[in-house]
């Protein structure tokens, strides 16, 4: 029996559908795993700017704990990523968030060694103003830079301030609202590791299950 064209013609379609289908299927799962590849390196080269290579032997991208302190850290919670080597703490990087910049929240990335000192300070993300507020991204200026070593007692409680507010840190001419909210998000994410640091690194408890 020879089938009607038209029905040749809807069941050809059906598999073109078919076939397309699949087709943007696959294409869309291999997109995501590049998309997510491409992240995970470039979240690793920030890390490892702030924590580098050769001082840990873990996973750092992995090895990481959500932590609760939205009045230090910025958010109801705050990823850590965890540095080791051969099972030792080395630091712990915090995704703080810096809500009271000029133009909105402002992202970071603070690298605090176990010994309390900043491995150094990354901003993320932020909308403040081009020109002058922005002036805090690395490739705008070395202000960002200007972290590295410090502590909470090097500049003391006092010092963790911009020159204008009576501190030790440097403002930008024309925009004092965002190093000011930077350097103060960077100091409270130094005494959330004072008060909270041993305990960072330490294993989950598991809950133990009912009998």
């Amino acid at each position: 029996m020879i089938k009607h064209p038209v029905s040749i013609a809807g069941i050809l379609l059906a598999l073109f559908a078919t076939a397309g289908t699949a087709l943007v299927a696959v294409t869309n799962n291999l997109t995501a795993e590049k998309i997510a590849a491409n992240e995970r390196e470039a979240l690793l080269q920030s890390l490892t700017a702030l924590v580098p290579a050769d001082t840990i032997d873990n996973d750092i991208v992995t090895d990481t704990r959500l932590v609760s302190e939205k009045a230090l850290l910025g958010s109801d919670q705050t990823l850590v990523y965890l540095g080791r080597k051969q099972g030792k703490p080395v630091a712990a990087v915090f995704s703080s968030v810096v809500p009271n910049g000029y133009s909105g929240p402002i992202k970071l990335l603070v690298a605090v060694r176990v010994d309390g000192t900043l491995g150094g300070v990354r901003v993320v993300s932020h909308k403040e103003t081009p020109g002058l507020g922005d002036k805090v991204e690395e490739n705008r200026s070395d202000w960002i830079f200007s972290f590295a070593g410090k502590s909470l007692s090097n500049p003391s409680l006092p010092g963790w301030k911009v020159k204008k507010d009576g501190g030790q840190f440097d403002q930008f001419t024309g925009a004092t609202i965002t190093p000011r909210a930077v350097v103060g998000g960077v100091k409270n994410t130094l005494l959330y590791f004072k008060e909270h640091g041993k305990s960072l690194f330490l294993k989950p408890v598991k809950a133990a299950k009912n009998e």
